[in-house]
Order: C-alpha cells, then structure tokens, then sequence
C-alpha cells in the first residue's frame, strides 16, 4: 500500500494514520447512522431546495411542488424578493421553507460578473459577511412574516479573505442559523455524523430524470439525508432545473416502493437532530 511513496518514511506514514485515527475519534458521530430512522420506514430523507429568488420558481416550480404537496426550501435573496413579495408570502403560506441566501450573494471574486463589480469574497472580512447576512434576515423576516432558520452559501463557498487572512464564516451561519447548505457536493449526508451547517447538496441544474436517479442511487448508503439544488425551473440549462425531469422525480420519489421521505431542509434537520440527541434508554 506504500508503493505510491516509496521514499516517505514508514514512521511518518505511521504518525500520520495515528494524527487521522485521533481527529476520527475525536468527532461527534452521535449515533450510528444506521440507527436513524425517517417517518414510513423510509430508507432515505430527500430535500429539494432552489436559490436566488429566481421568478421561475415563483411562476413554475412553486406550483408544480404544490401539485404533487412537495414542501420545498427556497433561499431567497432580498433584492430579488422585493419584485414578487405577494407571490413568496403565498409560498411561504402553502408550507414552503423559506432560507437566506445572503444580501449581496457574494462570491469568489474569479467569476467575472464580480470582478466586474470589484467584488469578491476575496475582499471582505467577517464582520462585513455577518452584516450582509443579517440584513437578508431582517429583511426577509420582515417582509414575508417568517422566521428563518436555515442559510445557502452563495456558490457554495464559505471563506473571506486571502491567503493567509482566509477566514470560515461558517461560525457566523452556526451563530444564527439552524443549518447551513452548501452546493456543488459530491455526496450525500450521513445523518448520525454531518454538521448540520455544512450540509452537502447536489446539483440538478440541467440534468435528466435517469441523471438525477442514478446519482440518488449511488448515494443512499448509510440512511443518507440528500439535498437537491436548483435555480430556474424551465427547460434544461446549465442554471436551469428542467420542470419535466421534476414531474418525473416527485413521481419516483413519492413511490413508498422506492422508500424516500421528502420534507423541507429544517424539517429532516429537526428530524435527525431530535434523535442525535434524544437521551439514551438505559437497559433494565
């Protein structure tokens, strides 16, 4: 198993397993994933959320979620909110979860639309983040009578600064926030052991029914808790969720044959927290 790095010292390959097996032990791994359960016995937990505030939502994903009484998490921006406020208050009102997506949905500065700007995370500090992220909250709550729990990382990113001032703001989310999501992630969560805010989410922007399922079939090990992420719902593009590929996936996950519970991102976080921390029944 060396082979790869024949000259590395077995001692320091040694110490490194030891330093790897301390920072395992060390984690909070509450219960055993395979000990967490989802309501009718389901295998999986299944979260379906959108960011930006985009008006597509509003005029073709709120309504096809609520055709087939699927709760979704919408991260909302303000200034997107602010040209359509009856038609989220509506959404919230049907059960939708509604989320802060940030004020200003800054970004590294490397995408140009930034750069354009003169604007990257690259170029912010904490406190700077902690406002902007406040604000959205004051807002949203304000204006859409709602209290918000949960946050989405703008590009799934979760660093100010540069170098060797790069900071998380990951604690400002944990500070506020009951979960925080992020996006572009390669797997599922493991709901004995995830942080519930750095939740992974997977991409279904322009993906194909049998795309989106075999990636939801790779990752149903260990009880897993999946997200799904979106942004315009429409016809297929690369930040747009196909509206026919999500009649499809409703069906295939409403099947109780397929064993999936789909609920809003608090709701299984709720879920999975309760028994995390439920008191342990001591054995008579």
């Amino acid at each position: 198993m060396f082979s790869k790095y024949p000259r590395l010292p077995l001692l320091l390959l040694s110490a490194s397993f030891a330093c790897a097996q301390v920072s395992a032990n060390n984690a909070v791994e509450t219960v055993p994933a395979k000990n967490i359960t989802y309501p009718n016995k389901a295998r999986n937990a299944i979260s379906i959320t959108f960011d930006d505030a985009r008006a597509t939502q509003l005029t073709e994903g709120v309504p096809l979620l609520n055709q087939y009484q699927v709760k979704g998490t919408f991260y909302l921006i303000p200034n997107a909110v602010s040209e359509h406020i009856a038609g989220w208050k509506a959404a919230a009102k049907a059960g939708h979860e509604i989320g802060n997506h940030s004020s200003s949905h800054l970004c590294t500065g490397n995408f140009q639309w930034l750069r354009s700007q003169n604007a990257g995370l690259e170029q912010v500090n904490l406190v700077w983040m902690e406002k902007d992220i406040l604000d959205a909250n004051t807002y949203l709550e304000t204006n859409l009578g709602v209290k918000i729990r949960s946050f989405a990382y703008p590009c799934g990113q979760t660093f100010v600064g540069r170098g060797e001032a790069v900071k998380s703001y990951v604690p400002i989310v944990a500070k506020y926030f009951d979960t925080g999501r992020r996006w572009l992630d390669e797997t599922g969560n493991n709901p004995g052991y995830v942080d519930f805010v750095q939740l992974t989410s997977l991409d279904i922007d322009g993906k194909t029914f049998e795309q989106v399922k075999q990636m939801i079939e790779q990752l149903r090990a260990n009880n897993a808790w999946i997200i799904l992420t979106g942004h315009d719902v429409g016809s297929s593009a690369q930040y747009t969720t196909d509206k026919q590929m999500l009649t499809q996936l409703f069906g295939y996950l409403q099947a109780p044959e397929n064993g999936f519970w789909l609920g809003t991102v608090s709701e299984v976080a709720d879920h999975i927290r309760a028994q995390r921390t439920a008191p342990k029944t001591e054995l008579k």
